[in-house]
């Protein structure tokens, strides 16, 4: 750690102006007794399985629906973030027979940007309530994803009310994905709205350049540029170029690919996670994501080698015998962790008040995914090994991690869905993961297993 102001929090904090984190439950990932194994159906079936499941968990609150982020375990309850649910419409997309669901969701994204409750602008919430609760001061939330008023049910009570660039590409590119396979327009004039909120909101003329974090929940805009928000826009605009013929969101991609240029450190090959102030690098914690993420958007040879400082730098192996590792025994998986913070984690100390302490060996699988896929798309020598290697233990996590776990208090499908980490981690970003069954994670395993690349503009 450099002792440099704390980098711009991701896509996954909470910027809202509600609760500052979120209540997790610490409980345990499965049992150490003998599982009995997967089930019949292949590991994509199932993890398609837990993807239908989280998205039919409150089939008495309307048609319009989103995906529940997180299994009950969490204490997030029917939270259903935007940027799992792009990531779902993504995966449906790229999975056979899915595009009737990839359909309704981008068409509940589509409701959310109509009927927010106060702006009219384009814009979406970083959350938004799938279903009924009753919260953890006893107030009951009976609405589904749409209120009585007809409104978004969005995620007020845990401060999920902020709007954030990364978010917002995400579900542009998703909005675009759908554009480009059903031809539907009202997909790409979603698309659309976004990338033009995105200009309108986030872009600026600092020294570095890019395109700054997004806006909290009273609407103030925030300070930071990410890189991996940035990385994300290449992908939006590149498609939105292509779908649309129009010139200028070629140009916002060009700003956006050179945010991302100047990030690259070369001396150690790889990108520095942005800046908080738009004129100095943030040079700690470096996290996985931006050089993955750029590898699947820029697919720029000079800058392939981020793969590898990912693959070694925060490589980890999670047994039960670590401090803290919540692994049964038994049991061992190999991944990346988030950051080079996660490395560094105070294993004496909780993650966050009433959370458990870190394990500095917990295996991010959302991370690990996206590394399998961008080392199949880079395609050197051994990286389709790597990436079956990754991707194997993955899998074994969807099998016995995270056993007993329900959304919207319904049981899943046998061994299905993935983990968010083999044990509790501290990304070093203000926030930690847990092994919760997760859209997210599932979602980037499916893309990986169908080498679809959601970045390539």
């Amino acid at each position: 750690m450099t002792g440099s102001p704390r980098p711009p929090l991701s896509r996954r904090t909470l910027i809202g102006t509600g609760l500052g984190a979120a209540v997790l439950a610490a409980t345990g990932t499965g049992t150490a007794e003998a599982v009995q194994g997967p089930s019949a159906a292949s590991a994509p079936c199932r993890a398609q399985a837990f993807l239908a499941a989280a998205m039919d968990a409150y089939p008495d609150h309307g048609a319009i629906r989103l995906t529940q982020s997180y299994t009950d375990q969490a204490g997030l309850f029917s939270t259903a973030f935007t940027y799992d649910n792009a990531l779902a419409i993504l995966a449906h997309l790229a999975c056979p027979a899915g595009e009737s669901r990839a359909v309704a969701l981008g068409a509940a994204l589509l409701y959310a940007q109509a009927h927010d409750p106060v702006y009219d602008d384009g814009r979406l919430r970083q959350a938004y309530n799938a279903g009924p609760y009753t919260f953890y001061d006893g107030s009951p939330q009976p609405d589904g994803f749409v209120r009585a008023d007809g409104t978004a049910n969005v995620g007020t009570q845990f401060g999920f009310t902020g709007t954030a660039v990364g978010d917002m590409a995400w579900a542009g590119i998703a909005l675009a994905a759908l554009a480009g396979r059903t031809g539907g327009r009202r997909f790409l004039t979603g698309a659309v709205r976004i990338g033009e909120w995105i200009d309108r909101v986030g872009r600026t003329d600092e020294p570095l350049g890019g395109y700054k974090f997004g806006v909290d929940g009273a609407d103030k805009r925030l300070p930071f540029t990410s890189t991996e928000h940035n990385t994300d826009l290449v992908g939006l605009f590149g498609r939105l170029a292509r779908l649309t013929g129009d010139k200028v969101w070629r140009e916002r991609r060009a700003r956006a690919r050179a945010f991302v240029e100047k990030m690259w450190e070369p001396s150690g090959g790889f990108f520095y996670t942005g800046t908080n102030d738009g004129v100095t690098i943030n040079k700690s914690p470096v996290p996985e994501d931006t050089q993955t993420w750029t590898h699947l958007a820029l697919a720029a040879k000079t800058h392939s080698r981020s793969l590898d400082w990912a693959a070694t730098e925060l490589a980890v192996r999670d047994t039960a015998d670590r401090p803290n590792s919540t692994v049964p025994s038994g049991q061992s998986y190999e991944g990346v962790t988030f950051s080079s913070a996660s490395l560094l984690a105070n294993e004496s100390a909780p993650i966050a008040d009433g959370q458990p302490r870190p394990d500095r060996n917990g295996v991010w699988f959302e991370g690990t995914a996206h590394l399998a896929l961008a080392l199949r798309h880079r395609g050197h020598v051994g990286d389709e090994k790597r990436a079956h290697r990754l991707l194997g233990s993955v899998e074994r996590a969807q099998d016995l991690l995270g056993d007993a776990q329900t959304v919207g208090g319904r049981a899943l499908p046998t061994h299905s869905g993935v983990v968010s980490a083999s044990s509790p981690l501290d990304t070093g970003f203000g926030f930690g993961y847990y092994p919760y069954r997760h859209t997210g994670a599932t979602a980037w395993y499916l893309l990986a297993t169908a080498r679809a690349n959601p970045l390539r503009g």
